[in-house]
């Protein structure tokens, strides 16, 4: 079995394929200063939690953003779990995909892994623009013939809800949810509809403007943590994958590992 390891800023994303099924995830809350053996044993109980056998994972995939994390999760992996194969998603690793940007190396491994799962959904179609909402809140394009084409990044929701409430000295923390109205009534629902509908408009707006200066039609793809919430109401939002960079990993471990 191949474990799948999303690292963010603000959260892990993990999840166990049996050949190409997705058969468990978790989302864990990151925390840099946990232990490779603190990680491999939260990793081993989540497994028996859900009746998954973990000596039977035979090898890891990871994407990282947090620099720190990287090696505690490779350990992890290697002694840990004792996988034969763990793979760090970086330069060196076979994509298929032609990052057309002024600097490949800085975009995120993240963002490539979604690129590279929305582009494998859509073969054969139109290009993709992939919304991910996680710490930031990230647009990528690319074109039918699989290229990356660059993005845009915006503050994340929770930064935004953050800065609220700690910048504004009367302003309470609150939880994200669908207002029934635009118009507040309160405080609280003031706040909601406003980060709300604002990220709506934000999201609507960036796909509208970004394509409008493509010479193709995009199909939108939403992941990340409140994609299905935002989905609810946009208008460019084509279709919700919340397992995308699952996905995503799953297929560079293919083209990386397998394909050898």
């Amino acid at each position: 079995m191949l474990l799948v390891v999303d690292v963010g800023n603000t959260n892990i994303v993990l999840g166990i394929y049996h050949e190409r099924e997705l058969i468990q995830h978790w989302r864990l809350e990151t925390r840099k200063s946990k232990t490779a053996d603190e990680y491999g044993m939260l990793i081993r109980q989540l497994c028996e939690l859900r009746g998954v056998d973990p000596d039977a994972i035979t090898d890891v995939i990871l994407s990282c953003v947090v620099p720190p994390l990287v090696k505690p999760m490779v350990t992890m992996g290697e002694q840990a779990l004792g996988c034969r194969n763990v793979v760090v998603v970086g330069d060196g690793t076979r994509t298929g995909m032609p990052i057309r940007s002024d600097n490949p190396r800085e975009v995120g491994a993240d963002r490539i892994v979604n690129s590279v799962a929305a582009h494998e959904h859509q073969k054969g179609g139109s290009g993709v623009i992939v919304c991910d909402f996680g710490t930031a809140t990230t647009f990528d394009v690319i074109s039918p013939e699989g290229e990356y084409l660059g993005g845009a990044i915006a503050p994340g929701v929770g930064i935004s809800l953050d800065a609220l409430f700690h910048q504004a000295s009367k302003l309470p923390r609150i939880e994200l949810v669908r207002p029934k109205k635009v118009v507040g009534r309160n405080t609280v629902t003031s706040m909601q509809s406003g980060i709300y509908f604002g990220y709506i408009g934000l999201v609507d707006g960036i796909v509208s403007r970004m394509a409008h200066e493509l010479d193709f039609n995009p199909y939108v793809i939403a992941t990340g943590g409140i994609a299905e919430l935002i989905g609810e109401d946009s208008r460019t939002i084509d279709e919700v994958r919340p397992f995308l960079t699952l996905e995503g990993l799953r297929i560079l471990f293919e083209r990386n590992v397998r394909a050898d």
